[in-house]
C-alpha cells in the first residue's frame, strides 16, 4: 500500500517493514513537518527484490529516497533533516532572545520577537508543531471555521517566524543551561553553545506512557502515542484502539474513523463528558465506526512481531479480557519537559512544571530570587527566564493559549531587557 500525503518540498519515498519503529519515527517526522512522501511497505522478499533490487536481509530498511536523488538506508531522522537542509550552525554569537521549542507557544514568541527587531533563535529538538503537530484537525482555533491541521498551522507559523528573521535551529537538544552575568549559557548536544540576554522556554510535554511491561518494544510496532496522524492510512479494515477520554484522543479516534473499520475508546472514568470539548462529543458519538467502551484500561501488551493483542482492565469490576488489535493508539496527556532545568535555580512543581510569576514564592530561601521587584507574570525564578505554554504550571492546555502566551511572553522580555 502507498500513501501520499501534503507537501513542502518535493516527494520524498519511503520504504520500510510494517512493524518498524525506525520506518514510523520517519513517517511521523515527515508528516508533522509537512513533507510531501510516499510510504510503500516492504515485507516479503518478492516486494523487496522487485521494488529495490535487494532481499530483505540485504536491503538495510528503511530506504529513504531524497528529491536529489540520495538514497539513505536505515536512516535517523536527524540525517534525514540535515540532508533536507534543515539543520544549521547559529549564526551569531550572541541573541537577545531564545526560545526553546518550536510548538505554538515558542513559534508565537519567535513572530512577535522577531517582527519587533530582537535577534531571535528558536531552538527544536525534532519537528517543529511540539504537541500540536500530532492533532489531525485543531477546530477550535480562532480563525479557521474549517480547522486546520497541528502541522500546518505550525508550519504556517515556521515561515511567519522565518520571514522576520527569526534563526530555526533544528535537531538542537539543549543538554545543560547556565544562567551567568545576566546570560543564559546553553550547551547543546553537538556541543554549541548558544549565549542569549533572554529565553523564553517552551518546550511543552512529552507524552504520558502507559508504563507497561515491554512496552518499549512495542513503540512504532503497533503503539503509537499521540493522533496518529502519519498511521491512520495505515490502518484500512482494521479494528483500532485509541486510549484516552480527552480532545487529543477525541481528534485520534474521528480521523482513524475515517481509514480503519472500527476505533474502539478506551476511557478510565465513566463518561466522556468530563474530559471532552461538546462539540467534539457529538461527533464521537454519532460516528457509526467508532465505539466507547468506558471504566477501561490497558493493563498488558502482546504479540511477536509487532502488538497483536491488548489485555483490558474493567477500572470499577477488576475484570478482565483481551481484544486483537495490531494498533493502538495512546493519549493520555504529557510530562513536562523540562529535565534540562536539572542542576539550576529554576524552581518546579513536585510534577515537573515550571512555576512563573505570583506563582512563585519569593520569600522563600530555595526561590533564591535576586531582585527587589517581582517576578514578571510569566517570568520564573531566573530574572530573564520566562515560559509560555504547556510546561507552565496552572497553563490552560490549548493552542490559543500557548499562541497567546508566546506573544505576552515577549512583551516582558522588552521590559526585562530595557532594565538590565
Amino acid at each position: 500500500m502507498t500513501v501520499q500525503l501534503t507537501h513542502s518540498v518535493d516527494l520524498v519515498r519511503v520504504y520500510g517493514r510494517s512493524q518498524c519503529r525506525r520506518a514510523y519515527e520517519i513517517r511521523d517526522f515527515l508528516s508533522r513537518s509537512v513533507v510531501h512522501y510516499s510510504w510503500t511497505a516492504v515485507d516479503t522478499d518478492l516486494v523487496c527484490v522487485d521494488l529495490l533490487g535487494l532481499s530483505l536481509a540485504q536491503a538495510n530498511l528503511p530506504i529513504v529516497d531524497l528529491p536529489d536523488g540520495t538514497r539513505l538506508y536505515s536512516p535517523s531522522v536527524a540525517d534525514i533533516a540535515r540532508r533536507l537542509g534543515w539543520v544549521r550552525a547559529p549564526e551569531l554569537a550572541e541573541y537577545d532572545l531564545t526560545i526553546y521549542g518550536a510548538g505554538p507557544a515558542g513559534l508565537s514568541a519567535a513572530v512577535y520577537a522577531a517582527s519587533e527587531g530582537l535577534s531571535v533563535a528558536v531552538l527544536e529538538r525534532e519537528a517543529v508543531g511540539g504537541q500540536a503537530g500530532y492533532s489531525s484537525l485543531i477546530e477550535n482555533y480562532l480563525g479557521f471555521p474549517k480547522g486546520i491541521s497541528g502541522g500546518e498551522l505550525a508550519e504556517r507559523a515556521r515561515q511567519q517566524a522565518v520571514s522576520f528573521g527569526a534563526e530555526l535551529l533544528q535537531m538542537r537538544d539543549g543538554l545543560r543551561a547556565r544562567f551567568v552575568d545576566d546570560h543564559v549559557h546553553t550547551t547543546l548536544s553537538d556541543g554549541t553553545t548558544i549565549v542569549s540576554r533572554a529565553s523564553i522556554c517552551a518546550t511543552g510535554v512529552e507524552w504520558r506512557r502507559l508504563a507497561l511491561e515491554h512496552e518499549d518494544a512495542f513503540i512504532g510496532c503497533g503503539l503509537f502515542y499521540g493522533a496518529g496522524t502519519s498511521e491512520a492510512p495505515t490502518c484500512h479494515e482494521l479494528d483500532v484502539y485509541v486510549v484516552g477520554g480527552g480532545n487529543s484522543a477525541g481528534q485520534a479516534a474521528m480521523n482513524l474513523s475515517a481509514y480503519a473499520k472500527r476505533v474502539v475508546m478506551l476511557v478510565r472514568g465513566a463518561s466522556l463528558a468530563s474530559t471532552l470539548s461538546a462539540y467534539l462529543e457529538e461527533r464521537v458519538v454519532a460516528q457509526p465506526n467508532i465505539e466507547i467502551r468506558t471504566n477501561t484500561r490497558v493493563v498488558g501488551l502482546d504479540g511477536d512481531n509487532g502488538l497483536g493483542a491488548i489485555h483490558l482492565e474493567n477500572t470499577r469490576t477488576g475484570e478482565r479480557d483481551t481484544a486483537t488489535t495490531e494498533r493502538l493508539f495512546v493519549c493520555i496527556g504529557g510530562d513536562p519537559a523540562t529535565e534540562w532545568a536539572d542542576g539550576t535555580p529554576t524552581v518546579r512543581d513536585s510534577h515537573g512544571f515550571l512555576v512563573t510569576g505570583p506563582d512563585l514564592d519569593i520569600t522563600s530561601p530555595s526561590t533564591h530570587w535576586p531582585l527587589r521587584r517581582d517576578p514578571f507574570y510569566l517570568e520564573t525564578s531566573i530574572p530573564g527566564s520566562f515560559a509560555a505554554g504547556d510546561v507552565r504550571r496552572n497553563s490552560v492546555k490549548r493552542v490559543a493559549l500557548a499562541v497567546g502566551e508566546g506573544a505576552m511572553a515577549v512583551t516582558f522580555v522588552h521590559h526585562h531587557l530595557s532594565t538590565s
